[in-house]
């Protein structure tokens, strides 16, 4: 048997949906279409190994995006410039990128989103890879 919620507690499907109906999420190809947006891939590196890249795409893994992409940050990338990027965020299967785009958007990123299916989807569409 499970212990009961605290007031106020949500579970992780509650929170996966709250933060997705924040984001216009976009299909793999309008993803790879968009010339002005940083592609970010959050997989950590054993599943960037087993799985592929995404060429051009930015690897920060999800443990330091908040710091990377924050433009008052000591730790931003170069490519932080301003509130104004577009970030799209993906991951595996588009479910921790949902988290992760949605905490872009708290820090004041609004045109943060995600990429639906994640690498997965990517790849399947026949869109570019390496391994």
């Amino acid at each position: 048997m499970s212990p009961a919620r605290p007031e106020g507690g949500r579970s992780i499907d509650q929170i996966l949906a709250e933060a997705r109906n924040r984001l216009d999420r976009v299909e793999p190809g309008q993803a790879h279409a968009e010339q002005n947006a940083l592609l970010v891939d959050i997989r950590p590196a054993a599943q960037r190994a087993e799985e592929g890249e995404i060429p051009g795409a930015l690897i920060v893994e999800r443990n330091h995006l908040e710091w990377r992409f924050d433009p008052e940050s000591d730790a931003r990338l170069p490519e932080a410039t301003g509130y104004d990027v577009r970030v799209i965020v993906f991951c595996s299967e588009g479910y921790t990128s949902s988290l992760a785009a949605a905490a872009l958007q708290d820090l004041g990123l609004s045109r943060s989103t995600d990429v639906i299916g994640g690498f997965k989807a990517w790849a399947a569409e026949g869109l570019p890879t390496t391994h």
